[in-house]
């Protein structure tokens, strides 16, 4: 599916789905090749800069959300849309963080910004304090 054929809120809310389901290579290929990735200020994985390129995303974002927590999942609560842009309320959850132990239940928004059909700029904002306890990171 291109995004030319769909609204900007049914392409994104496709890609969660195809993520939902482990379609990881679809999401990949949304992306524009320099997509800009911002991980929330505050964020364990938070380098101080953008992931920038799709191979960064998958391997700083992606194979560590497979390799740290079990069962992690996006539950989509609310999509709103300003032209190319696609704000999504949502909450991460897992059944636990590998090293800890402990279950991941916390509240993030996701801003999208698309171009030609495809994801240009993602933002992530999530409750950081939460996220750093489950993970076990004392930065707070």
């Amino acid at each position: 599916m291109t995004q030319t054929t769909l609204t900007s809120v049914q392409f994104v809310k496709s890609l969660y789905e195809a993520f939902a389901q482990g379609d990881v290579p679809t999401v990949v290929g949304a992306m524009d090749e320099d997509i800009e990735w911002y991980e929330a200020e505050g964020n364990p994985w938070h380098p101080g800069h953008a992931f920038v390129g799709s191979q960064q995303v998958v391997e700083n974002v992606f194979a560590r959300l497979a390799q740290e927590f079990e069962d992690f999942r996006i539950d989509c609560r609310r999509f709103l849309a300003d032209g190319d842009t696609v704000v999504v309320e949502a909450r991460y959850s897992a059944t636990r963080h590998r090293a800890t132990g402990k279950p991941l239940d916390v509240q993030a928004a996701h801003v999208w910004d698309l171009r030609n059909g495809k994801l240009v700029r993602f933002q992530q904002y999530v409750d950081t304090r939460r996220l750093a306890d489950v993970m076990g990171v004392s930065n707070y």
